[in-house]
């Protein structure tokens, strides 16, 4: 197959790797321009620009926009049978889902229609669901609306974290995209028609919801704090000071004010929450490292009955 993959951070770049390792030839890649990062703003390339340069020096196309004339032209000089799509970061547009002979097709991190979005892997984990997985589909002009060729399960375990279950997913999304690939090129893919049944969104993560809510029932924080685990990491405040939480466990409350610091030990820090309580296991604080709850609470002033929030 003659393609072009279009993808930018690291989930996408499990795929991109096993593209270039496979028998298929990688025309050229597609990712977003290098973009300030860090306290110097020094301009850093995205992870799948790194692997493309990693991978024989492929190519590398970065436009500001996917729709912009000039890059819709390159693409279509390339004569291409297929536009493979991971976490590329823009909508694709109509010109451009029309060049390719088999068309264009995606990587998403959920079993659609569950998850659509930007960020599937934390909506599952926060929700509870107890599995996801990875569908490959074809692109049309919705968001991740197109056609099903196929689709992997995952269960998500009791403690897994959004880094832990980005990995699982990124490498079963690499091998299923070889698999699709294949099939398309058989003429035995599948298109099966996304229904409207359990059809849900997974939004870009925002700011809001980082901060925890202590008047939310500790389950769901502990799922918040899982799913923000290793970004952007939850937060809460003591005296206006910011502190990232990266693990909790649920535990018996004590009926207080929701926020409010029940008991500090080497096994962490209890605090009520709107039905029980949750364990701190895991913090840091801003400027800080990460470290155990234990330790924390050595080198950090807190105190029985202060409230977080």
């Amino acid at each position: 197959m003659r393609l072009v993959f279009m993808g930018t951070p690291d989930f996408a770049a499990f795929s991109l790797k096993a593209l270039a390792a496979s028998d298929h030839e990688v025309l050229a890649v597609v990712t977003q321009p290098d973009k300030p990062r860090g306290r110097g703003q020094k301009l850093k390339a995205s992870a799948v620009k790194a692997a493309a340069e990693d991978a024989a020096a492929l190519p590398v196309l970065q436009p500001a926009k996917v729709k912009e004339e000039s890059f819709v032209a390159q693409l279509s000089a390339l004569a291409l049978d297929l536009i493979v799509v991971v976490a590329y970061g823009q909508k694709i547009p109509a010109e451009i889902l029309r060049l390719p002979r088999y068309g264009c097709i995606n990587v998403h991190a959920s079993l659609l229609p569950r998850w659509r979005g930007a960020a599937p892997i934390q909506a599952a984990i926060y929700a509870g669901d107890r599995k996801t997985g990875v569908s490959i589909m074809y692109l049309d002009e919705g968001w991740d609306t197109g056609d099903i060729i196929l689709k992997r399960e995952v269960e998500i375990a009791p403690r897994e974290t959004g880094g832990s279950l980005h990995d699982k997913l990124a490498s079963l999304g690499a091998d299923c995209l070889l698999e699709a690939i294949d099939l398309i090129a058989q003429g035995a893919a599948p298109r099966t028609p996304q229904t409207q049944e359990g059809a849900c969104y997974a939004p870009k993560l925002e700011e809001n919801l980082f901060v925890i809510d202590w008047r939310q029932e500790a389950a769901k924080i502990e799922r918040l704090i899982r799913a923000l685990n290793p970004f952007p990491g939850a937060r809460t405040y003591h005296q206006g000071r910011l502190l990232r939480l990266w693990s909790g466990k649920v535990t018996p409350g004590a009926g207080a004010r929701p926020g409010t610091i029940l008991s500090l030990s080497q096994a962490g820090i209890v605090v009520q929450a709107k039905d029980e309580a949750l364990r701190i296991e895991e913090i840091q604080r801003s400027g800080g490292t990460r470290m155990s709850a234990g330790a924390f609470i050595c080198g950090y002033t807190l105190h029985r009955g202060e409230i977080l929030g």
